[in-house]
């Protein structure tokens, strides 16, 4: 069983502490560090564990750490984790700038240590229940919008929200990012608080992607169009919808909804199946299959290469965004 050590018990700190209790089998939970001592004590109470005086003397005292502080602090801390010989388990995004995680990337796999990034959607039972279906998509359209919360406000809607499908969508497209087009506006905010990015892939795949956090409304939801599919993903509710064209001699699957169709190129039969979902804690899961590849010597799910590349084109977007408004402002 690995040790494992809680840096910051911020709102999702403590969120956590509790998932790395009930992952009884892959961790014994040594303790945190919080930098304000009323915040340790009350912590330390709540969750039955011990408030380390300093980061040095945590890390020391156990064989993974999770990083769970403001993104600004992220490359500090993990290079001190990593440079001790310690697998890495850090929130997204990776770090605050891409010299950063580079940086890192390049410290961990000098150092023969395992770093996993929290892009906890990757876990989404949505997402899961797409088991082995073929995943090819030639367009995808995405939405994400939240309500406005002034925690994350400190870096952008691109870099707060729209990160997480940047990596649902570099998972799951074989090529590499060709152009990208964007725009968005800081309404409420010093950042950029609602942004849109069409991104082209060498492939052809082109990728719609939306993201708010001023919305009336949440919304997260993700759809994929490829040769005689469609996939739907609605990754609030936790459903996912497939649907398939299946040429005359193909046989479809027995299970779900089944209907005729003619085309210019003879009959089709259309399948329309809304798979079970199996409820998971995502959290709770991902540190699970981070510690099963420490002990496997696995690929971790999301690891920093993987980090590094929804950061590299998050920022490419942000830069995008930055020139579309110095042009409108000319």
């Amino acid at each position: 069983m690995l040790k494992i050590g809680v840096l910051g018990t911020g709102h999702l700190g403590k969120i956590h502490l509790k998932c790395i209790g009930l992952a009884q089998d892959s961790y014994e939970l040594v303790g945190f560090f919080d930098p304000n001592p009323e915040v340790a004590a009350a912590v330390a109470e709540a969750h039955n564990t011990t408030a380390f005086p300093d980061v040095e003397s945590l890390i020391e005292a156990v064989d993974v750490v999770d990083v769970v502080t403001p993104t600004t602090t992220h490359f500090a801390l993990a290079k001190q984790v990593i440079s001790a010989g310690k697998h890495l388990f850090i929130e997204k995004p990776i770090t605050h700038t891409l010299a950063e995680a580079e940086q890192l990337v390049q410290l961990a796999k000098d150092k023969g240590v395992k770093v996993q990034v929290g892009h906890v959607e990757r876990f989404n039972p949505a997402l899961l229940a797409l088991g082995n279906t073929p995943v090819a998509p030639m367009f995808i359209e995405a939405h994400r919008l939240a309500v406005f919360n002034p925690r994350g406000t400190d870096v952008s809607v691109v870099l707060d929200l729209m990160i997480h499908d940047l990596d649902i969508i570099l998972s799951l497209v074989d090529s590499e990012v060709k152009e990208v087009h964007a725009s968005g506006v800081a309404v409420v905010s010093d950042t950029v608080d609602i942004a849109n990015a069409r991104i082209a892939f060498e492939n052809g795949c082109i990728a719609n992607l939306t993201a708010s956090r001023i919305s009336l409304k949440q919304m997260r939801k993700v759809r994929f169009f490829q040769q005689d599919a469609y996939i739907s993903l609605d990754l609030l509710e936790k459903q996912a919808q497939l649907i398939r064209l299946y040429d005359q001699e193909e046989t479809p699957p027995e299970d779900g909804q089944h209907f005729e169709l003619n085309t210019n190129k003879g009959k089709k039969t259309i399948h329309m199946d809304m798979p079970d979902i199996e409820p998971v804690n995502a959290i709770k899961m991902e540190l699970e299959t981070f510690a099963q590849s420490i002990e496997k010597d696995l690929r971790p799910k999301v690891n920093a290469e993987d980090g590094y590349r929804a950061l590299a084109l998050a920022y490419q977007i942000t830069e995008a965004i930055n020139e579309s408004l110095k042009a409108a402002r000319s």
